[in-house]
């Protein structure tokens, strides 16, 4: 997994930062074309071959945090006709990824590769273990590509380690293969099997697999103040940012939101539903249920799972219950979710009662660009004050533990977790499903209650987050106490 603390992530803060200062300063269209030279001036050591390339690849950086495709890319047009567009658009547009192809490294395909470590040994396992007889040895081993089918016995074999991997990040990271090389041996996504869990997005050691912003639209509504703009920020939020309760709010009305939500009032209302639903679903002979506030994971059985489809809760998520009280107080409100998920960005797209979606990340830059110190503002506490369990939605075991302590007989309850969609945790789902159909006989060891997160850890290690998803689970405990 690739740490958070990484180059191309500082570079996407520092874009997001001048984006903001600029629009703030009503300057954003005349500006914005300087901020590649100014990241790379001339006197710098150059990343790539040199400093006009580097220059070259941040105008296509610019382009995503102002929310454009890169797939759009004119040379020829200045970036600030594209902040124009950016500043006059009505909504986000699809798809709400981009790759950046000439920041791809072309990495070649998943291949293993004999290093120096080799020995030549006299057991020779990688040779005598390879399937295909890809392997000879001489002084040391060589493998023949030709012949390799990727297999991996040999790196398992090898007594020296001398075997390695070199994989295609986010072909790798990609739970659901939806990732591959065209005929140009560029990555592209395929949409149509893409659940949006980020992993190729946090994972790419180029930033080549870019999430586009949505932080210009927010700021721009903030700054006509036709509408209310609201915020509504999921419990990971929290977990994100060393405060004392109540100066998150304090924080988003120093930004300009009209109103803050937590979205931890949504995850009560969610928590409800779901207990009421599972108590009904074993009244009835269900086998199972599993939840449903991971729309990554939804996606996930609606694309690729089928048969595990009828036991998903039928509830909706806490962003879609906070954002309708939102829009119950007051329906020409603009709602702005703030979370660390890229699926929740595609969940915004099909839910009416969410305009936006920022990342924390976003978030981040925003605070940076305002000159905000979150620790040095006074608290102001909202009126009503999430549950405990509500606000611990945000780590692995929360959601499960919301719907336990909500039932009437918790004895009833056999919760097991999936922790991160990987491929091995969509394994896990397809043997779920083919228990659902009978494929697989139920035993006393089966859950009827399986809590789905598509990041490891929980929305604490979503692909967006900014802080080490170990310290955000001591801050979230913290957060969580502070809960009736």
């Amino acid at each position: 997994m690739l740490n958070i603390n990484n180059n191309a992530a500082n570079v996407k803060r520092e874009i997001l930062v001048r984006i903001a200062r600029l629009q703030l300063d009503g300057k954003l269209a005349e500006g914005v074309h300087y901020i590649p030279r100014e990241m790379a001036p001339l006197d710098s050591k150059s990343i790539r071959c040199c400093i006009y390339h580097d220059r070259a690849i941040l105008r296509m950086r610019v382009l995503a945090r102002l929310g454009i495709s890169i797939e759009n890319y004119d040379d020829d047009r200045p970036l600030a006709e594209y902040a124009k567009d950016a500043l006059e658009r009505d909504s986000p547009t699809w798809p709400m990824l981009t790759v950046l192809q000439d920041a791809c490294n072309a990495c070649v395909k998943t291949h293993y590769m004999i290093t120096n470590a080799c020995q030549g040994c006299f057991a020779r396992p990688c040779m005598m273990n390879c399937p295909r007889k890809a392997i000879t040895v001489d002084r040391r081993a060589v493998i023949d590509e030709a012949k390799c089918v990727n297999c991996g016995l040999c790196m398992q074999n090898c007594p020296y380690h001398a075997v390695i991997k070199i994989p295609v990040p986010c072909e790798e990271a990609c739970p659901v293969g939806a990732i591959s090389k065209d005929e140009t041996g560029l990555e592209k996504i395929d949409y149509d099997k893409c659940i949006f869990c980020g992993r190729c997005m946090s994972e790419c050691p180029f930033g080549a697999m870019m999430d586009k912003s949505q932080l210009v639209d927010v700021i721009k509504h903030i700054m006509q103040k036709k509408r209310r703009v609201v915020a509504l920020y999921a419990p990971s939020i929290a977990a994100q940012f060393k405060s004392a309760p109540g100066q998150l709010e304090a924080a988003f009305s120093a930004l300009g939101f009209d109103d803050v939500l937590e979205v931890a009032i949504g995850a009560d209302i969610c928590a409800d539903k779901e207990a009421k639903e599972f108590e009904e679903r074993m009244e009835r002979g269900d086998v199972l249920m599993t939840t449903s506030c991971c729309s990554a994971y939804v996606r996930a059985v609606n694309i690729h799972v089928p048969a595990l489809k009828p036991c998903v809760s039928e509830t909706r998520s806490p962003m879609h219950y906070t954002a309708e009280i939102a829009k119950q107080k007051d329906a020409d409100c603009v709602t702005v979710f703030i979370g660390p998920c890229l699926a929740k960005r595609r969940e915004g797209f099909d839910d009416d009662a969410v305009d936006y979606v920022l990342s924390v990340e976003e978030l981040r830059a925003f605070f940076i660009a305002k000159n905000i110190d979150i620790a040095s503002l006074p608290a102001k506490l909202p009126d009503h004050i999430p549950t405990s369990t509500g606000r611990g939605f945000a780590k692995t075991g929360g959601v499960a533990e919301a719907v336990r302590v909500r039932l009437k007989d918790q004895s009833i309850l056999k919760a097991a977790q999936i922790n991160g969609l990987d491929r091995a945790g969509m394994k896990k789902l397809a043997t779920y499903g083919m228990i659902n159909q009978g494929k697989i006989a139920k035993n006393e060891n089966t859950p009827n209650l399986v809590e789905v997160m598509a990041c490891e850890s929980g929305c604490i290690g979503g692909p967006s987050v900014i802080t080490n998803p170990a310290v955000a689970e001591g801050l979230l405990a913290a957060y969580a106490k502070g809960g009736t």
